[in-house]
């Protein structure tokens, strides 16, 4: 299948650069699979499209404040590191720019040495293993010297930090926010949870496949980077439930999606389990694990359109991508919602 067939023309101006106000207040596609209907709504009004039995999963990974900007100890030039994932202790893979300036045995000091990442490792496309060295607790040192790594094409400085994490983030190890949470707020997840629908975690740690684009020619050809999941037994009886009593699970997100449908295809039902998973799902697929998906609107070409076209075919996809720039959505990471059931 050609890459191409995922493409389309996005005004530049149609990608959100600033989070709204109000988290709630962004627009809503709501996308009718076996209707074939879209309709226009907002996001505040998704319990009316939700029924009291209903599962919403959701991915509680919290983002690292992994954006670092040191300095060579050898020369002074400047580098900048993004933390990816941790890989045992100290040692990490990260990203680095420029990539040709840092190789085996290249040190770069943070915060006048108050934390120093060797790089052991030389990987393709900019990527690194590092070891830190700091003293105290590593997440702390962090927060004082990091920023947070928001995607390339937010332009726009962040004020509030916590605009980019979820309202439930609570699991450190994220390199980029799982998006389709950031429309939540406590109060509206009280809301559903008062109708009668129920919410479950999971934990997705978001990784390098978020910043790779997809280069090949072919969907068969794209190579998916893993990324760490875990599903705790509390969540795998929760949905074994749900399940059980013909209520619907909704997952919040392409990682929350991805997550179960490794653990269903991998075991057969909802277990809990942890790991790394590289599943890549495009048409034709045939899900296991989901009723229902809210997602934002995602870059063309991507993995995430490819995926959200599996679940409700790649034409109602494309209609919806064209009547959502039509009716100026905003896009991406801060930008507007879709619902497909």
């Amino acid at each position: 299948m050609d890459i191409k067939d995922f493409d389309f023309h996005l005004p530049e101006e149609l990608i959100a650069q600033t989070p709204l106000l109000n988290r709630t207040e962004s627009r809503l596609m709501v996308l009718d699979r076996e209707r074939e209907q879209i309709t226009h709504e907002h996001f505040y009004q998704l319990p009316q499209f939700l029924q009291p039995g209903d599962c919403l999963v959701l991915n509680n990974t919290r983002v690292l404040p992994a954006r670092l900007f040191g300095l060579k100890e050898d020369t002074g030039g400047k580098v900048e590191v993004l933390l990816l994932h941790q890989i045992e202790g100290d040692e990490w893979e990260v990203l680095v720019k420029p990539a040709k300036k840092v190789k085996i045995g290249t040190r770069i000091s943070f915060g006048d040495g108050a934390l120093i990442a060797q790089c052991t490792q030389v990987k393709e496309h900019g990527g690194r293993v590092v070891t830190f060295h700091y003293e105290g607790l590593f997440l702390e040192v962090l927060e004082s010297l990091g920023e947070m790594p928001l995607p390339p094409y937010i332009k726009e400085q962040l004020e509030d930090q916590e605009r980019y994490q979820t309202v439930y983030a609570k699991e450190e190890g994220s390199a980029a926010a799982p998006t389709a949470g950031l429309h939540f707020t406590k109060a509206l997840l009280a809301e559903l949870q008062d109708k009668g629908i129920e919410i479950a975690y999971v934990t997705l740690h978001v990784g390098l496949g978020t910043f790779r684009p997809v280069s090949a020619g072919t969907v068969e050809e794209h190579e998916m980077h893993a990324e760490f999941y875990e599903m705790t037994r509390q969540t795998a009886d929760q949905l074994k439930e749900v399940r059980k009593r013909g209520g619907r699970i909704i997952t919040v997100g392409t990682t929350s999606t991805r997550t179960l449908e490794t653990i269903v295809r991998d075991y057969g039902d909802f277990t809990e389990a942890r790991g790394w998973t590289d599943i890549f799902i495009y048409p034709p697929y045939a899900f296991k694990a989901i009723d229902g998906l809210i997602t934002n609107f995602h870059l063309p070409k991507s993995t995430l359109i490819m995926m959200i076209s599996a679940f409700a075919g790649k034409e109602l996809v494309m209609k919806a991508y064209e009547e959502a720039i039509e009716a100026q959505y905003r896009f991406f990471s801060f930008g507007d919602a879709m619902f497909i059931r």
